[in-house]
């Protein structure tokens, strides 16, 4: 199973004047990137498109209760998908960061596998570098399950 934690930084944060690695905050700009560094890596292991759905998509949403409605195709199931050409390439740079804080380890690195679209439950959030007016998420809570 793959999961992230999306806790990037401001610069002053991580401490690189006193370079102390231990208190430095441990948060970077990722979480855009999370496919394709995770593509970039498993391609050159050989494995497929396959693993990277049930690692990154199938076992996840399991994990967090919401396997119900997440995490595969089926009808019922919300539409959350993306549309990316695996075979694809991009250099990291600041300017494509969509977050406030740049700071990433990331930056000049070529990673594999380009998002050109993004849907949430059937609508479009992101395509080609522009992304929806207005935020189309949801707050998804766990279902309650009485103890027995």
């Amino acid at each position: 199973m793959v999961v992230s934690d999306h806790s990037p930084c401001t610069a002053d944060l991580k401490l690189l004047d006193t370079g102390d690695f231990v208190a430095a905050w441990g948060g970077v700009a990722s979480v855009q990137f999370g496919l394709s560094l995770f593509w970039t890596n498993a391609a050159q292991r050989n494995l497929t498109v396959r693993d990277l759905v049930n690692w990154m998509c199938v076992t996840t949403s399991d994990l967090c209760g919401m396997g119900h409605r997440k995490g595969s195709l089926q009808v019922g199931k919300d539409a959350d998908l993306v549309i990316w050409d695996p075979d694809g390439s991009f250099t990291v740079t600041e300017d494509i960061i969509q977050h406030k804080n740049k700071v990433t380890p990331y930056l000049g690195k070529v990673l594999k596998g380009v998002v050109h679209r993004t849907l949430v439950r059937g609508n479009t959030v992101y395509r080609n570098g522009t992304f929806s007016s207005q935020p189309m998420g949801a707050i998804l809570l766990k279902p309650i399950t009485s103890a027995k």
